[in-house]
C-alpha cells in the first residue's frame, strides 16, 4: 500500500458516535477479520467491489450494453451479475442513471481526503470534534494511516482511530503519537472463550488483540472500549462480568461503548452478492443493555449505549 494513497469505501460527515464532538469518519477498506455481524461488509476485502442496489434498478438495460465483459444479464425479469466475469471497469456504473450500480472502494490520496474533511472544520472547532479513521481495519493500510494522521495534526485537527487491534505492535506503536484517541473493538471479553468461539467466527485468535489493548493502555494512551453485543454469543452475565474485569486491567480507560447488534448491514451483503451470515438473529433493544450500564456504574466504569 502506498503511503500517499489508500483504498477508501466511504467518508461520512456529521458523526456524533465515534469520538467526541462532531466528526468526519474516513473508512479504509480491508480487514483481517471476518465477523459475521459486520455492518460494513464492503470494508472487508482489500480490493474494490461492484455493488448493486436492486431497489433502485428500473430495468432500463443500459448497463447490459455498457458491460464489455458480458457480466450482466437479465434472468426472470431481474438483473443478475456474474461477478467472476466482472473486471470492475466501471462502464456499467457510468451507464446507470438511477445509480443502482456503484463501486465500493476507490483509491484516494492524502490530499484528496484532507480536502473533504477540511470542509467541516467549523463544526469540529465548535463541538471539539475531529477526524475518526475506521474501516475495515485502519492498521491494514498503516503507511497511509500514519501520513494522513500526521497531516491532520499539522492542520490542528484532532484524530481518533477505530480498530480491532489485530495488527503487529510494531505497526501500531509509531502511529499512536499522531492520534488523540483509540476506539478499541473487543469481540469477546474472555480470552479462553475467544479462542474457542470467537476465533472460529472472526477467523483470527484473540491473543494479539488483548495484548495490544494492554500495551496501548500501559502507555497512558486515551483508550475507549467498543463492544458489539451479539445475542447468544457475548451477551450473557458471565460475558458482562468478563468485559468489566478486562476493562479494569486497562489503566486510564475512558469509557465502554455498547453497540447493540442490528441488521442494517444485511442489505449491504445483498448489494455485494453475498449472503448475510446472521439473517435470522433478532436485534437487541436498548432496554436489553440497561443492566450493563447499571453494573458498570457500580464498578466505577462509564458504560454507554450507542444506537
Amino acid at each position: 500500500m502506498s503511503e500517499g494513497r489508500a483504498l477508501i469505501f466511504d467518508i461520512q460527515r456529521y458523526s456524533i458516535h465515534d469520538g467526541p464532538g462532531i466528526r468526519t469518519l474516513v473508512f479504509l477498506k480491508g480487514c483481517p477479520l471476518r465477523c459475521p455481524w459486520c455492518s460494513n461488509p464492503e470494508g472487508q476485502k482489500n480490493e474494490p467491489e461492484l455493488a448493486f442496489r436492486r431497489s433502485l434498478c428500473t430495468g432500463c438495460g443500459e448497463c447490459l450494453g455498457a458491460c464489455p465483459a458480458g457480466a450482466i444479464r437479465f434472468q426472470d425479469h431481474s438483473l443478475e451479475i456474474d461477478r467472476r466475469k466482472c473486471n470492475l471497469c466501471g462502464e456499467c456504473v457510468s451507464a446507470c442513471a438511477p445509480e443502482a450500480l456503484s463501486i465500493a472502494g476507490r483509491w484516494m490520496s492524502v490530499e484528496e481526503v484532507l480536502e473533504k474533511v477540511e470542509r467541516d472544520r467549523v463544526f469540529y472547532e465548535a463541538s471539539r470534534g475531529g477526524i475518526t479513521v475506521s474501516g475495515g481495519e485502519p492498521f491494514a493500510q498503516p503507511r497511509f494511516l500514519e501520513t494522513f494522521l500526521k497531516a491532520c495534526k499539522a492542520r490542528g485537527l484532532t484524530t481518533a482511530i477505530e480498530t480491532a487491534g489485530y495488527a503487529p505492535w510494531k505497526t501500531i506503536e509509531p502511529i499512536l503519537q499522531h492520534c488523540d484517541l483509540i476506539l478499541y473493538d473487543i469481540k469477546h471479553p474472555n480470552p479462553l472463550r475467544y479462542r474457542q468461539l470467537a476465533g472460529e467466527l472472526t477467523g483470527v485468535s484473540g491473543e494479539r488483540i488483548f495484548d495490544n489493548a494492554g500495551r496501548i493502555a500501559s502507555l497512558g494512551f486515551p483508550l475507549a472500549l467498543r463492544y458489539t453485543v451479539i445475542p447468544g454469543f457475548n451477551d450473557g452475565a458471565e460475558d458482562r462480568e468478563a468485559l468489566f474485569r478486562f476493562a479494569k486491567t486497562l489503566p486510564g480507560i475512558r469509557r465502554i461503548d455498547l453497540l447493540p447488534y442490528h441488521r442494517l448491514g444485511e442489505s449491504k451483503y445483498a448489494m455485494l452478492g453475498r449472503d448475510s451470515p446472521l439473517k435470522k438473529l433478532k436485534p437487541l433493544a436498548r432496554q436489553d443493555l440497561e443492566i450493563w450500564v447499571a453494573e458498570g456504574k457500580q464498578k466505577d466504569l462509564g458504560v454507554h449505549i450507542v444506537m
